[in-house]
């Protein structure tokens, strides 16, 4: 079986996801293209050796519709040879891009393809695409279905971590994200973004908020409690029997930020590096699915990890340093627990609470800075994973070379 490697890593800062952000009068289309020029420059790349551009986007309508991916390749005037295909895997479709790429290339039927995800929630916010899992009131029922946050919620009760738990992990989040970005650590996959005279519009990540502090969030009203009155609590609880009420203790300040963004990925075989003349950063070592207790939704991380570990006959001892998306606060304290693994060896230059989560493009943009910090701390593997809507998980090792 042919390898995958690791060619490139890019992506674009994280503007704040609301009309007042910088990127949201940009479209997502321009988002993408801005890397692609970027991978083209960094890499003096023949884009006509590109077979295939595989992008993830969670709500793929208006102007993130119609295969983004293959009309992203044609306005970045790339070679009309090159094709495209967008596809969802909910909060994992950046990484599971990079999954279906490395496929691709393992399985000898492509040698060069571009992947990676975009997501304008500014522009286009969550639930836009609609969807039975949340829309349908029998497919409600019939699924057990809750909101994401009330399962955050209820992972944090099942634990006993308290409201002062989570906020103590968020604050860490923001000091960390805050120390990375002053000392440049994003740097080298980061690419402003410009408009279309070429003027920079933003070269950093604007959601992080370094004078964050455990008195300041503690301010914060739970973001989920009025959602389980409304009868979310009790789908729970029929549930987990053994609770007796849901301690509501997320907020906007321990949970993911709604952001825009994108970030792709150059995979390729080892014989088209050489051809390239690219030196590999690292191998796509493994990868797997799951499908995780769907009304929590969020508990799918440690399985996901464990598979991709067994599968690669590795332990989590195996693995220099962890990216865990944070979805919320409690899902990477659980995935800590789950794993057995050391704190400081999970994101260890902050996460999404910090930096925020532009649905489509996280996977992508994680594994990147995973390498990233691999480099740096010239270490050698790593482990990137999330936790994934409707009760899914995904995880993928990575190792330098």
């Amino acid at each position: 079986m042919t390898e995958a490697f690791i060619y490139d890593a890019v992506r674009t800062p994280r503007g704040k996801g609301k009309k007042d952000g910088s990127l949201h009068q940009v479209t997502p289309i321009h988002l993408v293209a801005n890397l692609l020029w970027a991978l083209e420059k960094r890499n003096n790349l023949d884009t006509s050796l590109v077979d295939d551009i595989v992008l993830g986007c969670v709500t793929p309508v208006g102007e993130q519709g119609a295969d983004i991916a293959r009309v992203a390749a044609i306005y970045a005037k790339w070679a009309e040879s090159v094709a495209g295909v967008t596809q969802s895997r909910f909060c994992a479709s950046g990484l599971e891009s990079v999954n279906l790429a490395a496929m691709k290339v393992m399985s000898g039927f492509e040698d060069l393809v571009v992947a990676g995800g975009v997501e304008s929630m500014s522009r286009w916010a969550m639930g836009t695409d609609g969807g039975a899992w949340a829309m349908d009131p029998r497919v409600n029922q019939q699924t057990g279905f809750a909101p994401q946050g009330i399962g955050a919620d209820t992972i944090a009760t099942l634990e006993g971590w308290s409201r002062e738990d989570v906020d103590n992990f968020a604050v860490a989040s923001q000091k960390k994200a805050a120390h990375a970005r002053e000392k440049g650590y994003f740097s080298k996959s980061l690419i402003p973004v410009t408009d279309i005279n070429g003027m920079v519009v933003l070269d950093n990540d604007e959601f992080i908020r370094a004078d964050a502090s455990l008195e300041g969030l503690s301010g914060l009203k739970p973001s989920f409690e009025a959602m389980g009155q409304m009868g979310f609590d009790a789908t729970i609880l029929r549930k987990y029997t053994t609770l007796e009420k849901i301690n509501h203790v997320h907020h906007a300040g321990n949970s993911s930020g709604i952001v825009d963004g994108a970030g792709l990925m150059l995979i390729g075989s080892k014989k088209m590096g050489r051809k390239l003349g690219l030196k590999p950063r690292a191998r796509i070592v493994q990868t797997a699915v799951i499908g995780s207790e769907p009304t929590i939704m969020l508990t799918g991380i440690g399985p996901a990890s464990k598979k991709a570990l067994g599968k690669a006959k590795m332990s989590a001892k195996d693995i220099d340093l962890f990216e865990i998306n944070e979805a919320f606060a409690a899902v990477v304290m659980r995935a800590q627990r789950d794993l057995d693994i050391d704190p400081a060896k999970v994101n260890v230059n902050g996460g999404s609470i910090a930096m925020g989560h532009p649905l489509g493009a996280t996977g992508c943009i994680v594994l990147g800075t995973l390498l990233d910090e691999l480099e740096r701390q010239n270490k050698q593997t790593g482990l990137a994973s999330l936790c994934v809507g409707a009760g899914m998980g995904i995880a993928t090792i990575i190792e330098r070379v």
